[in-house]
């Protein structure tokens, strides 16, 4: 885990300094480097496309061992027909085996209380690969504590996604948030959600406005990854990158991915832009050379920068390097002179 800033700051600029580069040594992260004490950075696996794969059908989960999809979730809810539950559970445990694609490989089981859940629970904590069970149409913290006490039971560690699918999940979603240390993202889905509420879907996205953002807010409050909707038009690039650039400017981290041609898109949208790559290294570079003058806030390209603006340069710069950018050679390539005091 990285340290926080509070963590590190009663050590002195040479200790901070040190330890910077010893965690480095660990993590091989190049964010630790420098004087100044490192803003607390969320420890994460990239999530950005997370890609459902019906789990009854053998040709799909055959492409799926080649995908470049952050989040590979093989399903066994909405993708699967109910005279096919029983073939989906068999193939589970040999696509979850054969997957040697580095994503991160989940299991979407069906909603708590279905009367299918625990024959999925039973299948899928069996797996060595399985890292992520997604819950879907959860409504309250009681439909976490169920998976959780199957994983508790089955021994295994594994994360826990949680689908707000509901008006009620929706209104419960703090709680929900807080079930259980496990619960690693909040999901926002679309569909379920005007059925359940009535609502009807359009172009401009506004009637789901309130919901997406709940989610994304209550997401962040808990410290947790935000994972939007599904571009339901999943041959219109257009849409799907409009939609996936506006989820990331709402706060969420990822998207959901229901077509292999979807993932790239996606997950181009949900990194951080080369510019905005190039102007967080500055300020990264600015802060380093600033604090070593004792400054707090400086000034660069004539915009005033604090704290909150370099948490925000330190969390893009994160997330470009867990997607594999050389963040070292970007601070190489852009210094920052101080400014005068």
């Amino acid at each position: 885990m990285l340290r926080s800033a509070t963590q590190l700051a009663g050590r002195g600029i040479r200790a901070a300094a040190a330890a910077g580069r010893q965690r480095r040594g660990r993590s091989g992260s190049a964010l630790l480097d420098g004087v100044a004490p490192v803003p607390e950075l969320r420890e994460e696996r990239l999530r950005r496309a997370v890609f459902y794969v019906p789990c009854s059908e053998e040709r799909k989960i055959q492409k799926s061992l080649q995908s470049s999809a952050d989040c590979i979730m093989y399903d066994l809810e909405d993708g699967v027909a109910l005279n096919r539950k029983g073939l989906a559970r068999q193939l589970l445990g040999s696509a979850l085996a054969a997957n040697r694609s580095g994503a991160e490989l989940g299991v979407r089981i069906n909603a708590v209380g279905s009367g299918l859940e625990a024959d999925d629970l039973q299948v899928a904590l069996q797996a060595p690969a399985l890292r992520v069970v997604m819950v879907p149409k959860v409504e309250s913290p009681q439909d976490i504590y169920a998976v959780a006490a199957a994983a508790t039971a089955a021994g295994r560690d594994v994360r826990i996604i949680a689908g707000i699918e509901t008006a009620r999940g929706l209104v419960n979603i703090g709680a929900i948030a807080a079930a259980d240390p496990r619960v690693d993202a909040l999901l926002f889905a679309a569909e379920d959600y005007c059925a359940d509420t009535g609502i009807v879907r359009t172009g401009s996205r506004r009637e789901l406005y309130y919901a997406r953002a709940a989610v994304a807010t209550m997401a962040h409050a808990h410290r947790l990854q935000a994972i939007d909707m599904v571009t339901m038009d999943f041959r219109d690039q257009a849409v799907l990158a409009e939609e996936s650039r506006e989820g990331a400017e709402m706060g969420f981290t990822g998207k959901q991915v229901i077509h292999p041609a979807q993932v790239d898109t996606v997950q181009r949208c949900f990194s951080p832009a080369l510019d905005a790559l190039v102007r967080a290294a500055r300020i990264v570079n600015g802060y380093q050379a600033h604090y070593r003058l004792g400054k707090g806030a400086f000034d660069l390209d004539g915009k005033a920068i604090d704290m909150p603006v370099v948490k925000w340069a330190y969390r893009a710069l994160r997330r470009a390097e867990l997607a594999g950018s050389d963040v070292a050679a970007l601070f190489k390539a852009h210094p920052v002179t101080p400014s005068p005091p």
